[in-house]
């Protein structure tokens, strides 16, 4: 967010020092010496006879040291209206001091005793010239030489001899070596010692940087000594400064020690980016030499307007620019309900044109080199808003803190925002509920182009989106991908499942959650369902692994590495585990070095609950169905059987069958298992084979075909039919022929 302010160098200094010297120290203070001159040539010339005088010259001394001289060719005394003519007039003013050498010049004066008006007929010119060696050279000696003097020129100009006051309506103009100016209309109060430009006031500043400055109508007045101008415009190249109204406070010496402008102030640079600033007043305070500022103070509903790439506007009630030598800027101070916006274009389309908003009670600027801005802070309430302004959607992200420092690129873009404390980010979405995070500090980048590139917070850091709540020490978001990371003991809770692990990433887009190292989840609030099974207990189901990756909608997390699964005594171990919340479904998958392990319960011959290991390749579970679906290599053991086959269907009993003396640990009891492709059952005492079995646990029946089945136990041998059905229980076994040759064998095997 690059804020630059233009820089007025000279303009204040050179106008008023224009002013004040060319016209009001010089010219009129010439004039009036001339007037005394006047005065006093009737006198010499005779005022009571007809003459013509041919070539005379009047003068006055003080002290054995001329003060001035006048001397014409030719002057005429009339006797009607008491009027004489001077011709071809040359006046030389030496100053009391004999440190001026000002002439004055011009063909024809006339002068009227009865009014005392002393009328210049034609062209007048003046110039005024210092004499520093006057007073120890001889007397009447001009300087060794004329260093560019001031040059004045008019026409009818009036000098009262009598009251002080001179006018004229024409044109006046003056030049120097720097510039040259015109006014048109002069009036010159001597009682007050007040000097009025009627209209059109125009200097032109020469020199590398060329300005000009025009006002509507000037005051000039000698004690206190202040120029005032109406309608100011200083032009000085791609700048200019515009107000109603302007006084130039003068010191002593008449340099320049103040510029007060006020009444639609507008300050503008013209150069690329184009800028504007336009306040009610401006206050400024001048160097000891009155050409360089030392401070400057615009007041009064200040507003900022910068157009380019990076447009920007800003307001604030006061700002305050201090500066160093040469003019460069060095600090601006900036209160009053300050807001700045800087809107920035869209560079990828991942980062969309956005505005970025500051708001603070004050903002201090800190500068290098006078035109760069290098660092910047806050004071009270401060807020940084990032709008988007293009698209569908148009979010806004709304950062908070008691203090925020930034630092700038040496393009002058803003590149990185400190908050601290009691930071705060809110994002809305249309239509969404608000994003909000907390934390101790916010630190904030921006890219080479402005816009953001991440978002960093620290120290017990919250959040919350919706239903999703965080915790963590650290927290970094990048808007290019939308993710939030955490780390330091990171915490996720969601619709009753708590996530920990080393690492959290959620993507504020598709509302992923991904966890690493040492994860662990924890679903509570979780209801009992009377028709589920494995996981239709109301206790909370735990989830452990290396690493998840959890969707928000369908509600379905998949952990892998090493994962473990478990509510109550029923247990699911795998590489990979997903769980669906909503449908409390299971999928795990194995790989070649570890395979899925299930833990169930079955009642053994005895009534005894006892448990069942299952392992395989790849285990399905849905609660609803109450069947566990095990493929690949399928293991399960008891107390005292061990099955083996290609697929196994597990069916479990229902939790609102369980007996009022039975534990929630019952809730995965088997209640049938149907299994397919090269089953191998296995006793202690025998082992049968076939290609599918099916298992009642109420009969504690298991009953074998295709293959043929077989079973073989070392007391009997190996027996075999087209089904074979073994009781574990009490340990019968029934033998089944086919239906041509039907056989049935019945046999007790002895332990």
């Amino acid at each position: 967010m690059p804020l630059r302010i233009p820089r007025l160098r000279r303009w204040f200094a050179g106008g008023a020092i224009l002013v004040v010297l060319l016209v009001a120290g010089a010219y009129f203070y010439a004039k009036w010496r001339v007037s005394n001159a006047l005065q006093e040539v009737p006198e010499k010339i005779g005022i009571n006879i007809e003459q013509t005088a041919q070539g005379f010259t009047v003068s006055r001394s003080a002290a054995g040291r001329t003060i001035f001289k006048v001397q014409a060719n030719r002057a005429v005394k009339f006797k009607e209206g008491a009027r004489a003519e001077l011709h071809d007039v040359m006046i030389t003013l030496y100053g009391h001091d004999s440190t001026r050498f000002d002439q004055i010049y011009g063909a024809d004066f006339e002068y009227d005793s009865q009014s005392g008006d002393i009328t210049a007929k034609g062209e007048v010119n003046i110039d005024l010239e210092a004499n520093p060696e006057g007073l120890i050279k001889p007397d009447q000696a001009p300087p060794k030489e004329l260093k560019n003097p001031i040059h004045l020129k008019t026409t009818g100009l009036i000098f009262n001899q009598k009251t002080g006051n001179a006018y004229t309506k024409e044109l006046v103009q003056f030049s120097i070596p720097q510039a040259n100016g015109s006014a048109v209309g002069v009036n010159y109060v001597g009682k007050d010692n007040v000097l009025t430009l009627q209209s059109q006031v125009n200097v032109i500043f020469n020199g590398p940087t060329p300005s000009k400055l025009t006002a509507d109508h000037g005051t000039i007045i000698k004690n206190p000594k202040q120029v005032l101008l109406q309608h100011l415009h200083l032009q000085s190249r791609d700048k200019q400064l515009d107000a109603d109204k302007a006084t130039l406070f003068l010191r002593p010496d008449n340099v320049l020690d103040r510029v007060l402008a006020s009444g639609n102030v507008l300050v503008q640079s013209e150069t690329d980016p184009i800028t504007r600033i336009r306040a009610a007043q401006l206050d400024a305070l001048m160097g000891a030499k009155g050409d360089t500022f030392r401070q400057a103070v615009l007041s009064g509903n200040v507003q900022l307007d910068r157009a380019g790439p990076q447009a920007m506007q800003g307001t604030a009630g006061r700002v305050v620019m201090n500066f160093l030598a040469k003019n460069l800027l060095n600090t601006v101070h900036t209160e009053g309900s300050v807001k700045l916006v800087q809107h920035q274009k869209s560079t990828t389309p991942s980062s969309p044109a956005q505005d970025l908003e500051v708001t603070a009670s004050a903002i201090d600027f800190f500068l290098a080199g006078g035109n760069r801005l290098d660092h910047a802070h806050t004071s009270g309430p401060a807020q940084i808003a990032l709008r988007t302004t293009e698209g569908g959607a148009r979010p806004q992200t709304v950062v908070t803190a008691g203090k925020f420092q930034a630092r700038f690129s040496k393009l002058g873009r803003l590149a990185s925002v400190h908050g601290a404390p009691n930071a705060r980010i809110t994002t809305s979405n249309p239509g969404q509920p608000d994003r909000i995070s907390s934390s101790n500090t916010v630190d904030a980048s921006f890219g080479a182009s402005g816009a953001l590139d991440s978002i960093v917070q620290q120290g017990a850091v919250a959040y919350v989106d919706g239903g999703r709540k965080a915790w963590a020490e650290r927290a970094r978001y990048t808007p290019a991908d939308q993710m939030l990371v955490l780390v330091g003991a990171p915490r996720v809770v969601e619709q009753g499942m708590t996530t920990t692990a080393n690492t959290m990433r959620l993507n504020r887009s598709t509302g992923e959650a991904l966890a690493d190292g040492n994860v662990k989840s924890t679903y509570s609030e979780l209801k009992a369902q009377p028709n589920g099974a494995l996981l239709a207990s109301s206790s909370p189901i735990h989830v452990t692994s290396q690493s998840m990756r959890a969707q928000r909608s369908p509600a379905i997390a998949v952990y892998t590495d090493n994962a473990r699964l478990w509510q109550d005594a029923n247990v699911v171990q795998a590489p990979t585990i997903e769980f669906d919340r909503d449908k409390r479904s299971v999928i795990a998958r194995g790989t070649g070095a570890q395979k899925v392990s299930t833990a169930l319960v079955r009642t053994d011959k005895n009534g005894k609950t006892t448990p069942v290991a299952i392992t395989s390749a790849r285990l399905t579970y849905a609660d609803n169905e109450r069947k566990a679906h095990f493929d690949g290599g399928v293991l399960a053991k008891g107390a005292d059987l061990t099955i083996s086959a290609n697929q196994m269907d597990v069916f479990l009993q229902a939790r609102g069958q369980a007996t009022a003396n039975q534990s929630v640990t019952t809730v995965g009891k088997v209640e049938r298992i149907v299994a397919q492709g090269q089953i191998v059952v296995t006793q202690p005492a025998r082992r049968a084979t076939g290609q599918q079995l099916i298992y009642t646990a109420a009969e504690d029946k298991v009953v074998l075909t295709g293959g043929p089945p077989s079973i073989f136990d070392a007391e009997h041998g190996k027996i075999t039919g087209v089904s074979l059905t073994f009781y574990i229980h009490d340990d019968r076994v029934l033998v089944e022929g086919s239906n041509s040759s039907p056989t049935v064998t019945q046999t007790r095997v002895a332990r």
